[in-house]
């Protein structure tokens, strides 16, 4: 199975999937950034008017809370302090481009400093994902299809990861709070 299936760009040349690729995450990423944008003038404009609609101010105030999460302030404490650099760096990470992309709306990051930070970040995720990111994803199914054992394995060893990272950042709370 081809990898680019995934995305039905399987039997297309290597460049158009690179570009179809490429205009699937600037929609995401731009349509990330607008929505980072609304929160605040939401925000504005529910501080403005209390006349909104029950429903405008309940999805405000979600939004105004996803704010207060651990990975968005990441992203936003990434934006203020790299700016146009952190937004193109992100295509390259896993779990912090939608925080840092939001981000870049919240703070009100001008558009067009977005947008030229996001290209050649998302043209580097797009030829990354066009060729080697989708062969890896595929292989990796195709090994746990034919080898379930092999399956199994990396389950015990993403617990194991994930238990050893918890039970380390438990350890450093106990110690920091010791301290005070």
């Amino acid at each position: 199975m081809d990898p680019l299936d995934a995305y039905h760009l399987g039997s297309v040349p290597l460049g158009v999937a690179v570009a179809g690729l490429f205009v699937i995450v600037m929609a995401r990423s731009h349509g990330t950034y607008w929505a980072g944008r609304g929160v605040v003038r939401g925000a504005q404009a529910v501080h403005e008017q209390e006349g909104a609609p029950g429903w405008w101010h309940a999805t405000v105030r979600r939004l105004e809370t996803w704010t207060d999460r651990r990975s968005a302030q990441r992203g936003l404490d990434l934006v203020r302090r790299w700016g146009p650099i952190a937004v193109t760096l992100a295509f390259l990470t896993v779990g912090l481009q939608t925080a840092i992309f939001a981000a870049a709306g919240l703070v009100k990051m001008p558009y067009l400093r977005f947008a030229i930070a996001s290209v050649p970040g998302a043209l580097a995720w797009a030829v990354i994902w066009a060729t080697i990111g989708f062969g890896a994803v595929w292989g990796a199914l195709s090994l746990f299809a034919t080898l379930p054992w092999a399956l199994a394995g990396a389950v015990l060893l993403l617990v194991a990861a994930v238990g050893w990272l918890v039970r380390r950042r438990m350890l450093r709370r106990a110690v920091v709070q010791a301290e005070v």
